[in-house]
């Protein structure tokens, strides 16, 4: 179980660099048909890196190479061979993620323009939404962020280093290109992260037959054919292969039936649309598909407001009428009230223009009246006094309310999200976690509030980390498992293919004999003619030893019949023991596959448990999702 198979690297320099992450890392701006040209990258020269194979060892003309199959793992910073200080490349980049953010919906306006330089807070938006593509619970964090974005690249796999520094100048144009590299590599991530789970299998050759053929036997078997007489060729010194992609070329286009003519016309076709898409782009310098949709976003934006607007106006409307109509009311009160004091005022003054009154008693009554109008203005500049320091009391008590049942609005939020309310809730074990209204708040209510909710929180936070430290250990002993037997699939791959070379070995040396059979047959038929020669040349001198002639033919003759009987004898002691030694290897090799499926078994099984147990979960956080979602929408 721990073993691993054996690996010896090479002395000497390599005579073709390595490009294969930069081929893999590197962003595709053009796809070659695949039965015009074969997408096969010509080798370079270079003494810089060397290659590692997981098909055993090889030894070619003067060197041997050796290779583990893999991802990047080496310490050495890699170089980033995409032309990021191209401008027409930068360009093209900035347009293919334009295109991607409207296609996926990307909630903010974002231009070509805009995208020249942009800042740091546009570029932490663009990279939160592609990165909740992939994760769509991901949250940007708060802390740190020009060290979390550099690790979160290093963590998805990304080959090339982003600076700590480049994170705070993100729009400077020595820092925006290898940003906008990273943000390219992040999006075909997720467009290969997509494809692969729109598929129900990633390997087709453990499917039940039923899909198509791109995906079957018959073109794996021929693309491991390729790589296999090519990577031996290679491994013994060749650097072209070119008698190998043609026959590949070959092989694929009997497979797909493919009509050479029907192509060549696809090709024009191509060709033919390709310098129109040019000619097009170079009358319009501007992106006009991509002006339509920021124009449509910017209008449907505008539209949203105006509704929401709208809104607003026909809630202050009819906040207006209703002001209206209390007013109405109090106008027509007053008018009451005016009414009756002027039928008071004509009563006070027939009163006043029929009694009689002595100067010394109208002095009286005006100064009672000047002392009392001074105590009324005294009283209603204390009670004017009075009413604001009582309104600006109720202000300031009004605002904090609001912010108290802001705040409980928050926790019950929190609350209802991880189940803890109400008492009978999925989270709360019988505990009640709700706090009533702020109208029933005493003196003591804090203190009750702290014991109810506080204890059991904590003992509830405890459970839970006991509870994850527990599935991470189990995660942790699944993963090893998994490479175990990863690795004790490697170690009898290896052994099919020794049995696959001793197999071939064993038929070259079949076909060996059975050429020297064929030659020793030529060689006794050759003489069995000098011998019927002889037998005419005797017959014409039949007086010259007829009997001795005759004695001579037929010692020959049982010569003849000897020697044939030995070499069919030996035949068939060779083609005996040629059957045996080709039956128990097919028996041990029909026995390694039985293992090796066996193995294959037991891994799925356990896959398909850790996916069954990352399914509940993941089951019931969409789960909890959907039930806040619906009582968001409710309240």
């Amino acid at each position: 179980m721990n073993r691993r198979p054996s690996s010896r690297y090479s002395e000497l320099p390599m005579r073709v660099a390595d490009n294969r992450m930069s081929l893999v890392n590197a962003t595709p701006q053009s796809k070659d048909n695949v039965f015009g040209k074969l997408n096969i990258p010509k080798p370079q020269s270079g003494t810089s890196e060397r290659r590692t194979s997981f098909f055993g060892k090889g030894t070619g003309a003067g060197n041997q190479r050796n290779s583990m199959f893999g991802s990047y793992g080496g310490s050495e910073k890699l170089k980033d061979p995409r032309p990021l200080h191209d401008k027409a490349f930068v360009q093209q980049c900035i347009k293919q993620l334009c295109e991607f953010l409207a296609e996926r919906e990307f909630p903010g306006s974002i231009t070509v323009k805009s995208l020249q330089s942009p800042s740091s807070k546009e570029f932490l938006k663009i990279f939160e939404f592609i990165y909740s593509l992939l994760d769509p619970t991901f949250q940007l964090p708060t802390l740190k962020i020009e060290e979390e974005i550099p690790k979160m690249f290093r963590d998805l796999g990304y080959p090339f280093a982003l600076s700590k520094s480049s994170m705070y100048s993100i729009g400077a144009p020595h820092t925006w290109p290898q940003a906008l590299g990273a943000l390219i590599w992040l999006i075909d991530t997720v467009k290969l992260f997509s494809s692969v789970r729109e598929n129900d299998l990633l390997f087709s050759d453990f499917s039940d037959g039923s899909t198509e053929i791109e995906e079957g036997v018959e073109y794996n078997k021929l693309l491991m054919d390729f790589t296999c007489d090519a990577y031996n060729k290679f491994m013994q010194g060749a650097d072209t292969f070119e008698e190998e992609e043609a026959d590949y070329l070959c092989a694929l286009k009997k497979l797909y039936n493919v009509d050479e003519n029907l192509l060549e016309a696809q090709q024009e076709r191509h060709s033919m649309l390709m310098e129109e898409v040019e000619r097009l782009e170079k009358e319009s310098h501007t992106d006009r598909l991509m002006t339509r949709k920021t124009e449509k976003f910017k209008l449907q934006t505008d539209l949203q407001n105006l509704q929401n607007y709208r809104s607003k106006l026909e809630s202050f409307r009819t906040n207006l009428e209703n002001k209206t109509a209390g007013l109405s009311e109090e106008l027509e009160a007053v008018d009451l009230q005016v009414e009756s004091l002027k039928q008071e005022q004509a009563r006070l003054q027939n009163i006043l223009e029929n009694q009689k009154f002595t100067p010394a008693d109208i002095e009286r009554i005006n100064r009672e009246r000047n002392e009392l109008q001074q105590t009324v203005n005294s009283l209603s500049r204390s009670l004017e006094e009075a009413q604001q320091l009582a309104w600006n009391e109720e202000i300031a008590l009004t605002k904090a309310k609001e912010g108290v049942e802001l705040k409980l609005a928050e926790y019950h939020k929190l609350a209802r999200k991880l189940k803890l309310i109400p008492q009978s809730a999925e989270n709360a074990c019988g505990h009640d976690f709700e706090i009533k209204g702020i109208t029933q708040f005493g003196p003591g209510t804090t203190t009750h509030y702290k014991t109810q909710i506080q204890n059991p929180l904590k003992q509830m936070l405890a459970d839970v980390e006991e509870d994850f430290s527990r599935l991470s250990n189990m995660k942790l002993s699944l993963e090893e498992s998994v490479e175990q037997v990863k690795s004790n699939i490697a170690d009898k791959t290896n052994d099919l293919k020794q049995l696959k070379d001793q197999i071939r070995r064993l038929d070259e040396q079949l076909e060996h004999d059975v050429q020297e059979m064929a030659h020793e047959e030529e060689k006794w038929a050759a003489e069995m003619e000098s011998a019927e020669n002889h037998k005419r040349l005797l017959e014409k001198k039949v007086m010259d030893g007829y009997e001795e002639a005759e004695e001579q033919l037929k010692a020959a003759q049982q010569q003849y019949h000897l020697v044939l009987q030995e070499t069919k004898e030996e035949s068939r002691t060779v083609a005996n023991n040629l059957t045996s030694v080709l039956g128990s290897a097919v028996n041990h090799l029909t026995i390694i596959e039985k293992y090796m499926d066996d193995q294959l078994k037991r891994l799925d099984k356990v896959n398909s448990e850790v996916i069954r147990e990352d399914q509940s979960a993941i089951k019931q956080l969409k789960e909890i999702v959907e039930n806040f979602i619906s009582r968001a929408n409710s309240s």
